[in-house]
């Protein structure tokens, strides 16, 4: 996509066009570095732990939801809580490295400060949504596993040579949960948490990062290890953290998967790298506390992050009724793409608005969507005009077409 047609506030542009950038506060020029490397005394000062073990624990989660032979209520439960102390499966994963983490992924599904800090009520009905999910997969979809699926009835459907697991209305939950995380937990942190200022100047931060005084025994800052955990979000599981964009796409099943799909796609290519540069850029500037650049830097990440996530919505959503769309339906490739939009739309609540702070879709909206696509037999009745215009809504919203998102 030419990056003219993107919606970005005129104060970001300098940062998409420049090498070196000025803060109007220090007057001091900014190179984009060309690696997210920073040290401090010759030591590393970059650190997101944190989001490297939550990303695996997501991944063997949903993993796991499909090994009907292995898995329980209680164990994918646990994956998802990682709660020891209410009994139970107390080592769940097969890393013991995970199962010895305080981490879970619960505890940050929707749960960033500037969405959910005074909305606990909104904030546990959609960490609940996940659980009711997990436990379908077991209570609904398991004992139907050699059952061939059809209208109400859960079960198996041939998708080319793969087979898909769907409950009575065609959903794949597996995939449901997967891509819904992208949002509720990957997107949700980065844009609206880590990256927020509300996150980033808490208490004496910005004074505390002028005068270098560290996080406890740790070599950063408190605002540096924030804008660090943002990064891990999206790189935390790469080859090489530290230099990401080469692989991009290959390294995890969530976020990083999907900015390789858009990078891949003519229309949007140049966005991988857009994203690692603000990432870069607004480190650097928080090292030289520069912080209107950093500010500028959030902005973009989250105008590109959330168009990445309605472009996947639409494409899903586009594919699912080509699949459909014709005199013999490929009911297996249609329920699968489309369950994985559910997904994206499910995630496009936690988007951001650059400059704004609001998502580009409201849960009203998303909520919306996601009754069309359930009401009556659901998948098995959904039309390709309700499709279209779902997919239409969406787009409207950004800068992109329809053409451009199913490319």
């Amino acid at each position: 996509m030419n990056i003219s047609k993107l919606f970005l506030p005129g104060v970001l542009a300098i940062t998409l066009f420049s090498c070196d950038v000025t803060d109007s506060n220090t007057d001091n020029p900014i190179e984009t570095p060309e690696t997210y490397e920073f040290t401090r005394n010759g030591e590393s000062t970059v650190s997101f732990t944190g989001q490297t073990t939550r990303i695996n624990m997501a991944s063997e989660l949903v993993s796991s939801m499909l090994d009907f032979d292995s898995s329980t209520d209680e164990l994918l439960l646990q994956m998802y809580r990682n709660q020891t102390a209410d009994g139970g499966n107390t080592d769940p994963f097969s890393s013991s490295a995970l199962n010895e983490s305080s981490k879970s992924v619960k505890g940050k599904v929707a749960a960033s400060e500037d969405y959910f800090s005074s909305n606990a009520t909104e904030s546990a009905e959609l960490k609940n949504q996940f659980e009711e999910w997990i436990s379908n997969q077991i209570s609904v979809v398991y004992p139907n596993e050699n059952s061939l699926a059809e209208e109400g009835v859960a079960g198996q459907i041939a998708d080319g040579s793969s087979t898909r697991y769907v409950n009575e209305k065609g959903f794949e939950y597996n995939q449901l949960v997967g891509k819904s995380l992208i949002g509720a937990l990957m997107v949700d942190q980065m844009l609206n948490n880590y990256l927020s200022s509300s996150v980033l100047d808490a208490g004496t931060n910005r004074d505390d990062n002028d005068e270098g005084v560290l996080d406890g025994d740790s070599n950063y800052t408190t605002m540096e290890h924030k804008w660090d955990e943002a990064y891990g979000y999206l790189y935390g599981a790469a080859a090489n953290p530290a230099n990401p964009t080469p692989t991009v796409g290959e390294d995890d099943e969530f976020l990083n998967k999907y900015l390789g799909r858009l990078e891949d796609d003519e229309d949007f290519a140049g966005i991988a790298q857009d994203v690692f540069d603000a990432f870069a850029l607004g480190r650097a500037a928080i090292t030289e506390g520069a912080y209107n650049i950093r500010d500028e830097q959030a902005q973009i990440i989250r105008e590109k992050i959330s168009t990445l996530i309605a472009v996947r919505a639409v494409y899903y959503l586009q594919s699912g009724k080509n699949a459909l769309d014709q005199n013999n339906p490929n009911y297996g490739t249609a329920f699968h793409d489309l369950s994985e939009g559910y997904g994206f739309i499910f995630s496009l609540q936690f988007t951001r608005v650059p400059g704004s702070s609001g998502p580009y879709v409201t849960k009203s909206e998303v909520d919306g969507f996601l009754t069309q696509l359930n009401q009556g037999n659901g998948l098995w009745d959904i039309t390709p005009q309700t499709l279209d215009d779902i997919s239409e809504s969406i787009a409207d919203k950004f800068s992109f077409t329809l053409e451009e998102a199913t490319n």
